[in-house]
């Protein structure tokens, strides 16, 4: 079900008998018709092992399932909301960055490590974002919250970007992400270690970036 921009801290998704979605606990800000809102305990369609994973990382998001006829307005915090439409391709987004998503997709969770190596546990302790990812496939949307507005930067085998790690907010397709370090100009004049770490990302697909280095 696609999402429809209110403004850029506010969407509104259209709920059919049938169908289902997810949101973020706490996300719902108004809706219309006979729409129910449950708790919902298995992590979406992630199955037992995602939620025993986010256990164990102490990374559990909770999330409801909404069901039933109308339409549903979504915010969380003011933060902006980035619509991103998935055409059968995996979304890898950190889980409290999640506002709401299409029931469609299938959601798993996926250890950082496995595509970074140690760097990629690395990551982790560094930026403060967890060693699981959740990962969303198939075709539908997803609504993420991120501070002061995202860009959608591509990456192609022959330009991989390096972004800030505390900027990173989601990314898709077939890329490959390491942790590498670079002397930025803010530990030239001694105001920091910001930018001694970056967030190489190769291959092919986009990533998205906030406008800050503020968590959530």
């Amino acid at each position: 079900m696609p999402f429809r921009e209110i403004n850029s801290k506010m969407v509104e998704a259209t709920v059919a008998p049938g169908q289902k979605m997810f949101s973020q606990r706490g996300a719902m800000l108004a809706y219309k018709g006979e729409v129910s809102f449950t708790p919902n305990m298995q992590g979406g369609q992630g199955g037992l092992m995602s939620m025993i994973g986010r256990r164990v990382a102490n990374e559990a998001t909770p999330l409801m399932t909404v069901e039933g006829s109308g339409t549903v307005m979504f915010g969380h915090g003011g933060h902006h909301i980035q619509v991103i439409n998935l055409a059968g391709d995996t979304l890898y987004v950190e889980a409290d960055r999640l506002l709401a998503f299409d029931g469609t997709l299938q959601q798993g969770t996926m250890f950082m490590g496995s595509q970074g190596g140690v760097m990629g546990m690395v990551r982790g302790q560094v930026t403060g974002q967890g060693l699981f990812t959740t990962t969303l496939k198939g075709h539908g949307a997803v609504a993420v919250m991120a501070h002061g507005g995202v860009i959608e930067l591509p990456i192609t085998p022959q330009r991989p970007v390096h972004v800030d790690p505390q900027a990173y907010v989601a990314h898709h397709g077939d890329v490959r992400n390491k942790l590498s370090t670079a002397l930025g100009w803010r530990d030239m004049v001694g105001r920091g270690s910001g930018e001694a770490f970056q967030l190489e990302l190769s291959g092919n697909g986009a990533v998205y970036v906030q406008a800050s280095e503020e968590k959530l």
